[in-house]
């Protein structure tokens, strides 16, 4: 399917020992999947970045102007200097977050027929940044989602009504509410590897584990997750989602990067498929999703995945299975709150989407109501 292979970051399986033989990865058990600290809002006064963050706080404005694209070929983008260090990470993602909106609008740019090829002022240093990050060169779910936020009091949660995002494609808040309704749950999902990190204790240090609490607890949270998902049409109209910011969220298709590959070259769009919440809940329950070009699709989602989360969820597949008579109650729980989850999003992709489109791909390029349907059928069929 795709050309252009210098951009496929490595696809070799991920050695759960790279980080040692723990499950337990810092910070994963206090944020989720979400980093640690908040994300970086805006580069300092005195960084050579600086002009990106002004540069992302007009383009929801720029992308009303017809000629915007010839614009964006005139802007004198700053490469990125540094590395990929951990000191250097939370300007690097707001970096790539910065560089992968202008990207995807100037590909996507609603109203005007879709582009085909990415000059090389924007495509030279997104490549850079994004090999860097170990990532493809595309705006994913962890620069529209995972990285997007901040909080306007730091001494609270992580919650809806007390996050904001740092750029999007367009004003309504409609487009807000969308990236930080999966902001929330993602915090959420904190709780989730936090008992996936104590069952790991238990089982390999007790002679007759007791996991059945936090077996709930992952219920529990799982049930927070389905309740915080329903909230998606409180601030968000489908009228509007499809036709406004929905577009701009696409895949890249036959797309040149100018200076820096020869051939076209296809990638997914920002997908929820690309977080890390539901591979890990399946990894660790060890459910058995049958093998067909829906599983390549989301097997391939990974390629997409921030590599530590690739790692993790390796290493969560790890683990021993716990679907054992003595746990049927806890277990049974998980799933039916994870097939809720995956009905809520199925009627949402019904109502947002489905309804008002004749391309049965979504964002990612995948048919995703035959794919939902599946996995819905396959997880109740798992249950003890």
């Amino acid at each position: 399917m795709r050309k252009g292979e210098n951009w496929r970051p490595p696809t070799e399986p991920v050695d759960p020992k790279e980080n040692g033989s723990e499950i337990h990865v810092p910070g994963y058990g206090i944020r989720g999947f979400l980093p640690e600290p908040d994300p970086m809002d805006a580069f300092p006064a005195e960084s050579p970045y600086k002009t990106l963050d002004q540069l992302g706080r007009d383009l929801p404005s720029l992308l009303h102007d017809s000629g915007f694209r010839r614009y964006a070929r005139t802007l004198k983008i700053p490469h990125w200097q540094g590395g990929a260090e951990p000191e250097n990470l939370p300007a690097l993602r707001l970096y790539y977050i910065r560089l992968g909106f202008l990207a995807s609008a100037y590909i996507n740019q609603v109203g005007e027929a879709v582009n085909h090829e990415l000059p090389a002022n924007i495509a030279v240093p997104l490549a850079k940044a994004c090999r860097l990050l170990e990532r493809p060169p595309i705006l994913s779910y962890d620069g529209y989602a995972l990285y997007n936020w901040r909080r306007f009091r730091p001494d609270e949660p992580i919650a809806l009504g007390n996050i904001d995002t740092l750029q999007n494609f367009v004003h309504l808040y409609d487009e807000y509410w969308f990236i930080l309704v999966h902001v929330e749950i993602e915090a959420i999902a904190a709780d989730i590897l936090a008992a996936i990190a104590r069952i790991d204790t238990a089982l390999k240090t007790a002679p007759e584990p007791d996991i059945g609490s936090d077996l709930w607890k992952i219920a529990e949270a799982v049930g927070s997750q389905v309740k915080v998902l329903k909230r998606i049409p409180e601030k968000m109209d489908p009228r509007l989602y499809y036709k406004t910011f929905r577009p701009y969220i696409r895949f890249f298709e036959h797309v040149v990067y100018e200076g820096v590959a020869q051939d076209a070259i296809d990638f997914r769009g920002e997908t929820g498929a690309q977080s890390s919440i539901v591979p890990t809940l399946i990894a660790f329950l060890k459910i058995p999703h049958q093998a067909s070009i829906l599983t390549e699709h989301l097997n391939d989602m990974r390629r997409y995945m921030p590599k530590r989360h690739r790692l993790y969820i390796d290493q969560v597949a790890a683990l021993p299975s716990i679907r054992r008579p003595e746990y049927r109650e806890p277990f049974n729980a998980i799933l039916d709150n994870l097939i809720e989850f995956r009905k809520v999003h199925y009627g949402w992709a019904n109502e947002y989407i489905h309804k008002r489109v004749k391309d049965p791909r979504g964002t990612g390029g995948t048919p995703y109501m035959q794919w939902l349907n599946q996995m819905i059928r396959e997880t109740e069929a798992y249950k003890l």
